[in-house]
């Protein structure tokens, strides 16, 4: 191997060894692999590059190229010339997936899941630090600078993580270099001799190096070492709580899928698509009506324009009695409830759920009290997991006169919790200004905008949509209108802000499934974020502008009361894009979207062929053959597609091998139902992840969103529960989505994955599959093989 090669080959290495302290950052190890396929690419042009030769720019010109295609194909296929090339569409695209994932990185917490921002941003990084360590190392031979990239790459990684496991990373990332370093040394002595003191040994080149470059690379390697071990230590690393770096108070949550990102409000995601609702909370209150209680865990008051958060508050010990609620008056009216709670063991994170507001909390452990929130946090470590806890709150029942007359809040309140960064775009200042117009009084406005979310407005409750927060997530909610609770949480305490309204965002849990005994039990799929806005007299209000999920406030209906008090929240509405001529709903449709009329599947209307009633003369029936002949050859796609979909859609047997049958069957015909629409299948995705895929890119409604979902979740039980639940109406999900997908795509679109499905390809494979059995069947018969001998010889004599 030459000396280059060996050098390449130690840089890929020397990357690799120190991308692996990212690991601990970002769940699986799918993008390392990633990583590793592009850098070995990348690695192999650098090399053919400088064999050909060409100079050293151009090198790393191809390099930067190559590299380029390779990220365009990986993330951004679909918008790239020929699925390749990065044309204007797939840099775009390129941007706004490295804004998601940086908007990502602040909100999750660690390890925080590999979306595709973040996966473009630690591939791209490791793809970036290894041309540059390439580049140093290989094409302008000086291994030794090459450890700045290195060390920026270990330094990322070692000040957000902690713990002894990074000792580990940092032997490894060091090795790397090291070895670097040693390959370099390597070459030079092969090219000049080894070298002793620095003097030219007898007969040797009188341009001998003296030893110099050695040194250096020495140097620099024990000053990047020593820079290494110091930089983790003076970085502040980010713990998985709440309130990382808020001084004594704070505690340490650990994971577990529960909310203990830095921002909760992205992990929200993750909890509300969960494919088993696990339960982490019971409970028992004296409420008169429990499904209308909320769990509250912490307030986010601070907009910085890149995410909502908490800002840094002092903590005290817990007061046998919380003080009153801030700015509520003794006018409106009040009752106090008592509710027990019970935590699950599984269920480990620092903020402990409360009823809002609480007035007086008897629990045991280490607990702080933050008083602008009314929260407790856990100290020292302490977490929420198995805490047995009584918790006294305060039902505030205001007026909607009494919040129409609400006075000015006091100046610092007004200041602190009116503040909007500059970069908030000025269509949500606009569209709030629209959206109220002709209101009163900050009441009405306020009603005015949880309406105009909640129904009047056009929105989609979609869980599948990016979570960002900061003022571009905001811009492009209001354009897309699809989004969950953390969308419309955020978006509405934006617009309340700009209305000079006091507003932030609550995070916590609905009041979740009522149990037989009285008891209430509350899942991860029941994690919410709602927005809080401040009256003087009445305090901190909640509002609720997310369809479909939650309970509208009493207080909020007094003026329109459009729907009955027991309507969870008003459906949206504008009408669906998707057609449904359905005679009746299945019965797994939640309510609201049956009142939609998103329930059902369009009735498909069956391919007409063509006959021909003529006389029983041979000559006609030979014409009318040899015409259906001509015609069903086009349609052949068709008519295929049309027999795949009866057979998967069928209902089979009753045994539990034929049920796991018709969930692949259904999952075979959304596949290829999303195929003939243009996206196409990824195999190396979960379900889970083809599922948000698919709805992502069909632009599915709620309804067919849903379908896709269950569906999905049907697949995994079939390939991974030991005894699969049985799923009933995938029949009627497969066909919902398939209306989907065609009221979202164009006419013409909907004419070829009709006419010329592209998931027809798969009769092409099959019939080569049969045509390639029945050969080898054929040529293993006894005394084929002589035949075949023969015609063998006779095929090549004749030519």
């Amino acid at each position: 191997m030459s000396g280059r090669a060996r050098l390449a080959l130690c840089a890929f290495a020397a990357t690799l060894m120190s991308a692996g302290a990212l690991l601990p950052l970002v769940e699986g190890v799918g993008w390392l692999v990633q990583a590793a396929l592009l850098l070995g690419i990348q690695s192999g042009v650098g090399a053919l590059a400088r064999r050909v030769p060409l100079a050293r720019t151009l090198t790393i010109a191809c390099q930067i190229a190559v590299s380029l295609v390779l990220l365009s194909w990986l993330f951004v296929r679909d918008h790239a010339l020929f699925g390749l090339l990065p044309g204007p569409q797939a840099l775009i695209r390129l941007g706004e997936l490295l804004v998601t994932g940086g908007e990502d990185i602040g909100m999750y917490s660690i390890p925080a899941p590999a979306t595709d921002g973040i996966r473009l941003m630690v591939v791209g990084g490791v793809v970036l630090v290894g041309l540059a360590v390439d580049a140093l190392a290989v094409t302008f031979r000086s291994a030794a600078p090459a450890g700045l990239p290195l060390l920026a790459l270990y330094s990322v990684a070692a000040g957000l993580g902690d713990g002894f496991a990074g000792w580990f990373w940092f032997l490894l990332a060091a090795s790397g270099y090291l070895l670097l370093l040693l390959a370099e040394g390597r070459d030079r002595l092969s090219q000049w001799g080894r070298v002793f003191g620095g003097l030219p040994r007898p007969g040797g080149f009188r341009n001998a190096p003296d030893g110099r470059p050695v040194r250096t690379g020495r140097r620099i390697g024990a000053l990047a070492l020593g820079i290494a071990l110091a930089v983790p230590a003076a970085l502040p690393a980010l713990d998985s709580g709440l309130l990382s770096g808020r001084g004594s108070g704070n505690g340490k949550g650990s994971g577990g899928g529960t909310i203990t990102a830095v921002n909760p409000l992205v992990s929200l995601k993750d909890n509300l698509n969960q494919p088993e609702n696990r339960e982490v909370m019971t409970y028992r209150t004296n409420a008169e009506d429990p499904q209308s209680l909320y769990l509250r865990i912490l307030s986010l008051d601070e907009f910085n324009g890149s995410e909502w958060r908490s800002s840094t508050r002092r903590l005290t010990d817990v007061p046998s009695r919380l003080p009153q609620p801030t700015g509520l008056d003794r006018g409106v009216y009040v009752t106090e409830i008592r509710t027990n709670i019970s935590a699950s063991r599984s269920y480990q994170q620092t903020y402990l759920p409360l009823p809002y507001p609480a007035s007086e909390v008897a629990i045991d452990g280490r607990w702080r009290y933050e008083a602008e929130g009314r929260t407790l946090v856990g100290d020292d470590g302490q977490t929420t997991g198995g805490a047995e806890y009584e918790v006294s709150s305060l039902v505030v029942e205001p007026t909607a006169e009494q919040l129409a007359a609400a006075g000015p809040p006091p100046q610092k309140l007004r200041e602190e919790y009116t503040q909007v960064p500059d970069s908030l775009p000025d269509v949500v200042a606009e569209t709030a200004e629209k959206v109220t117009e002709g209101s009163a009084n900050a009441y009405e406005r306020a009603v005015k905008l949880q309406d105009w979310f909640a129904s009047e407005g056009g929105f989609t409750y979609d869980t599948s949509v990016s979570s960002g927060t900061g003022s571009s997530a905001i811009a492009r909610f209001l354009r897309d209108k699809e989004g969950f609770c953390v969308h419309f949480s955020f978006t509405m305490a934006a617009m309340a802000r700009t209305l000079d309204i006091p507003a932030r965002v609550a995070v916590g849990f609905t009041a979740g499934a009522l149990q037989a005994d009285g008891s209430s039990s509350v899942g991860l799929r029941d994690a919410h974020a709602w927005p809080e806005l401040y009256f003087e007299g009445v305090g901190w209000t909640r509002f609720e502008p997310t369809p479909s999920r939650g309970i509208t406030p009493p207080y909020t209906l007094t003026e329109n009361p459009t729907g009955g008090s027991s309507d969870p929240a008003r459906p949206s509405t504008s009408a669906s894009a998707a057609p449904s001529a359905a005679s009746s709903a299945p019965e797994s449709c939640p309510p609201q979207m049956r009142r939609e009329g998103e329930c059902g599947p369009s009735d498909e209307p069956g391919a007409a062929l063509p006959t021909d009633a003529g006389p029983p003369v041979g000559k006609v029936l030979l014409v009318a053959f040899g015409a259906l002949l001509a015609l069903s050859l086009p349609l052949s796609p068709l008519l295929w597609r049309v027999r795949a979909r009866s057979r998967r859609l069928g209902s089979g047997g009753r045994t539990p091998a034929d049920a796991a049958a018709r969930v692949l069957g259904a999952w075979r015909e959304v596949t290829d139902c999303a195929w003939d629409h243009g996206i196409a299948p990824d195999e190396s995705l979960t379900p889970r992840k083809a599922a948000a895929r698919i709805v992502r890119l069909g632009g599915l409604d709620t309804a067919a969103a849903e379908a896709v979902h269950r569906i999905a979740g049907a697949v995994e039980q079939v390939l991974y529960a030991p005894e699969p639940r049985p799923v009933s109406g995938l029949t009627e999900d497969a066909l919902t989505v398939r209306a989907g997908l065609e009221a979202s795509a164009g006419r013409g679109a909907r004419l070829r994955a009709t006419f010329a499905p592209r998931s027809a390809v798969r009769m092409v494979w099959a019939v080569s599959d049969r045509w390639a059995t029945l050969v080898q069947r054929w040529t293993d018969r006894p005394g084929r093989g002589r035949w075949t001998a023969r015609l063998r010889r006779v095929t090549r004599q004749h030519g």
